[in-house]
């Protein structure tokens, strides 16, 4: 196959994104249930148990200013539902989780194969469209980013990874650091 700009682009991006599920992968490995919920602050964002069984994510209002902390558990949902389900499913039409909404997991264990299934989906969208569907536009159903590319949606997909996986980060090293 003839290496084009299309296909160099794809392969970049792709790999790009390879590196940065690594980081965020590596980051969840060993999580436990203290620190998935630990609240750092009084008023955090966080996941509680709902008649379900399953959890559900406090809701938030995105006007917030500043916005609340969160724990680990909300940012991991935000990453699987809020990011990367959201626009797999307006995009490639399928998710990772299967799950909208406030609903989320309460066991890290879970949360880190929940969130692992929705950055492969949204990984694997990508691919299999090819190089051309990167230039697609968004489309109407996106609001004020209907004239933005799929390419620019991955590299928005992109940096909410890295932003809420160094947030996940950080939360993990002050749990293991704090004072007792």
């Amino acid at each position: 196959m003839e290496r084009t700009v299309e296909l160099v682009v794809l392969d970049d991006v792709l790999d790009s994104l390879d590196q940065t599920w690594s980081q965020l992968s590596e980051r969840l490995a060993g999580l436990t249930v203290e620190e998935y919920l630990w609240e750092p602050a009084v008023g955090c964002w966080t996941v509680h148990a709902a008649p379900s069984g399953r959890g559900s994510v406090d809701e938030h209002d995105s006007e917030a200013d500043p916005a609340p902390l969160t724990t680990i558990a909300w940012r991991m949902w935000h990453i699987a539902v809020d990011c990367l389900d959201s626009y797999s499913s307006r995009v490639f039409g399928r998710t990772g989780t299967g799950l909208a909404g406030t609903e989320w997991v309460l066991d890290p264990d879970q949360a880190s194969a929940l969130v692992e299934r929705a950055w492969h989906v949204f990984h694997n969208g990508l691919a299999d469209g090819g190089p051309d569907r990167l230039f697609d536009l968004l489309g109407e159903g996106w609001g004020p980013y209907a004239e933005s590319t799929v390419l620019a949606l991955a590299l928005h997909a992109q940096r909410e990874v890295i932003h809420h996986g160094a947030e996940v980060a950080l939360l993990r090293d002050l749990f293991r650091t704090r004072s007792s």
